[in-house]
């Protein structure tokens, strides 16, 4: 048990949200992933008060969440709906032994919501860091993320794997994070100067609830039953060769050894086709993509990236492009006008950097302990 602080004092964690590289649909069958924290945050400021509730209000959204300390609110009953996401975490603490004690939370983000770039996880990490930190109790990273992970399927229903919350709580700035989600180790990947993140919002909102993913995930889980192994990560080519569910994420492992392999040794040529390979797997064999994330694709493409693939679930969201770092700013440029072009009224693109670990945060914005 850590020793509790002055329960009066008001405190603030944060946790990032995440792009990733290569490596999607591939977590919740114990596969490989390459995600990279970023530069943009959820923020949680806890206030201590008297009571029996935790009282919750967002920056960006005027109604507040009221739900009780003893985890028995129901998350389904909870609107507005990102209030879902404080019921999920009260109630997964408190099932897990924390005890969670009334108070007032003040939630800020930069991350931007429907967007594939972990808003809802970066969200659940930062309410799990802070409360276990209140109680005092002294857990580690990776079971940090499972409980954050329990918080956000009580409050979605959506059977989702570790990536997200092992990428917001293993973060190491300057570094992308080669996961291996059998054994939940991370093997921190020093990200080449030349190199710079960009993101592109396709402008259709994504929310994995109303989409595939279960479905998904029931159709690879189905095809790892009827050839015999526990998950797919031990599926060889043959097994799944006539299955494009499964052959995704046979060839979607391979290729993110291929991408660590060639980061590690500064082989930046190979890093872009195999972004697009992804994307085209994830297009054709899985089905998540949208014609508006492959516009997006293409854009950055046309416009100089050395390669571009849609980042998260799909359905919606943001592609992630890789660009030479002093190209960076042009590229988004040319990409914003593009799609002004085509209609969007606020396109979202950006430049993204390798973000810092979920943790508590001093009120200048660095990190506690």
């Amino acid at each position: 048990m850590l020793a509790r602080p002055d329960p009066t004092t008001v405190r603030t964690w944060r946790a990032p949200g995440r792009v990733n590289l290569i490596g999607d649909h591939t977590d919740y069958q114990d596969g490989f992933c390459l995600p990279m924290a970023v530069d943009r945050e959820c923020r949680v400021a806890v206030t201590p008060i008297g009571g029996t509730a935790v009282r919750a209000r967002s920056a960006q959204i005027p109604d507040a969440v009221t739900v009780t300390v003893d985890g028995k609110t129901d998350p389904a009953t909870v609107t507005p709906s990102w209030g879902r996401f404080v019921a999920g975490a009260v109630s997964a603490c408190v099932a897990a032994g924390v005890t969670v004690e009334p108070c007032d939370l003040a939630i800020t983000s930069t991350v931007p919501v429907g967007s594939g770039m972990s808003s809802s996880s970066a969200l659940t990490v930062a309410l799990v860091v802070a409360f276990t930190d209140r109680a005092g109790i002294d857990l580690d990273r990776t079971a940090r993320a499972r409980l954050a992970l329990d918080a956000e399927v009580r409050a979605t229903g959506v059977p989702g794997g570790l990536l997200d919350q092992m990428a917001a709580l293993y973060a190491e700035p300057g570094h992308v994070l080669l996961l291996d989600c059998r054994r939940l180790t991370v093997d921190p990947i020093p990200l080449p100067r030349a190199l710079g993140v960009v993101v592109v919002h396709s402008g259709e909102a994504r929310t994995l609830a109303d989409s595939a993913y279960a479905e998904r995930r029931g159709d690879v889980e189905a095809v790892a039953a009827r050839i015999g192994v526990a998950t797919l990560r031990d599926a060889t080519w043959s097994q799944v060769r006539d299955n494009a569910r499964a052959r995704h994420v046979v060839t979607e492992n391979a290729r993110v050894l291929a991408f660590a392999d060639a980061l590690r040794a500064g082989r930046i040529d190979e890093l872009g086709p195999l972004m697009l390979e992804s994307h085209a797997s994830l297009r054709d064999d899985f089905g998540v993509s949208t014609p508006a994330l492959d516009r997006a694709v293409a854009l950055l493409m046309e416009h100089g990236a050395l390669g571009a693939r849609l980042t998260g679930a799909g359905f919606g969201g943001c592609v992630v492009g890789l660009v030479q770092r002093n190209h960076a700013d042009d590229v988004l440029a040319k990409v914003t006008r593009a799609l002004h072009a085509d209609g969007a009224a606020e396109p979202v693109a950006f430049a993204v950097r390798p973000g810092a670990p979920a943790g508590e945060v001093r009120a200048d914005g660095s990190p506690v302990g």
